[in-house]
């Protein structure tokens, strides 16, 4: 299926065979020769192929993706980086703290839209496995907010806690995929996934950590902010929006405070004076 594959997949990221050629590190007439049959990629260049299109290496060789009607997922490129001459790249992919990501897994409904895939709390642990497999994102809720910017990516996740006061623990945030650290503020609330701390709500800073450390921090004082690694970051989404069924109580201005107080201070003098 290798050969069948390779061209579906690369039509379906529009990509030409010198670009797919390029991110892969071997010469343009090698992907001909695979597409047509006439060659069989070596071992390397077959998991690099399964890397830039989000498939597992079995998927690769085993399933026909251009038989598969109303596919349930496709995958979209995000920042790839060439891989070396020779199709050896075996280091890790980069990550979100260090600046590009990879791929990005995703779903589309049979207009090619993008969905936004709902993580629920109870699929969390899941997740970091399956973040990356267009099956796994295939079998999730799925939904579209036709308000958001049609610009990037969006995935939901159903946080828990209360780190992020007032966001009660099952509001669902909807956040935006982030491609480039860079463009993202100190202090920005994002949904960050990482092999340690699964997926957690938390406002990123950037400035003054070292060797690309984050800081995620929590609205609630009672948690202490922590550290963790740039390389321990699988994603990065940025929050755009919320979904929660629990309305925030309506907090006093301290203009509407300083007006309490003064008509308190007239009734009490209102009762002496009576």
């Amino acid at each position: 299926m290798i050969n069948t594959n390779l061209k579906f997949w690369r039509r379906e990221l529009a990509l030409t065979q010198a670009q797919i050629a390029e991110k892969l590190g071997i010469k343009r007439s090698l992907v001909g020769a695979y597409e047509e049959g006439r060659a069989e990629p070596r071992m390397a260049t077959l998991v690099n192929m399964a890397r830039l299109f989000g498939i597992s290496l079995d998927q690769l060789v085993t399933t026909d993706f251009s038989k598969r009607k109303n596919a349930k997922a496709a995958t979209t490129m995000r920042q790839l980086e060439p891989a070396p001459a020779g199709g050896d790249d075996d280091d890790p992919e980069p990550s979100p703290a260090g600046g590009k990501l990879r791929i990005l897994a995703l779903t589309v409904d049979k207009d090619q839209n993008e969905n936004i895939e709902l993580v629920p709390h109870k699929a969390a642990a899941g997740y970091l496995n399956g973040y990356a497999d267009p099956e796994y994102l295939g079998e999730l809720p799925r939904f579209r907010l036709p308000m958001l910017p049609s610009t990037g990516s969006y995935r939901a996740f159903e946080i828990s806690g209360d780190s992020m006061l007032p966001l009660v623990s099952g509001t669902v945030v909807v956040g935006r995929y982030v491609e480039e650290m860079a463009n993202l503020k100190d202090g920005t609330p994002c949904v960050v996934v990482s092999p340690r701390d699964g997926i957690v709500f938390k406002r990123v800073f950037r400035k003054a950590r070292p060797a690309g450390a984050l800081a995620l921090h929590s609205d609630n004082p009672r948690y202490q902010p922590y550290d963790l690694p740039g390389a321990e970051a699988l994603e990065i989404w940025e929050a755009k929006c919320y979904i929660s069924s629990h309305f925030p109580a309506a907090e006093l201005s301290l203009e509407r405070l300083a007006s309490v107080v003064a008509d308190l201070q007239q009734q009490v003098t209102e009762l002496r004076n009576a």
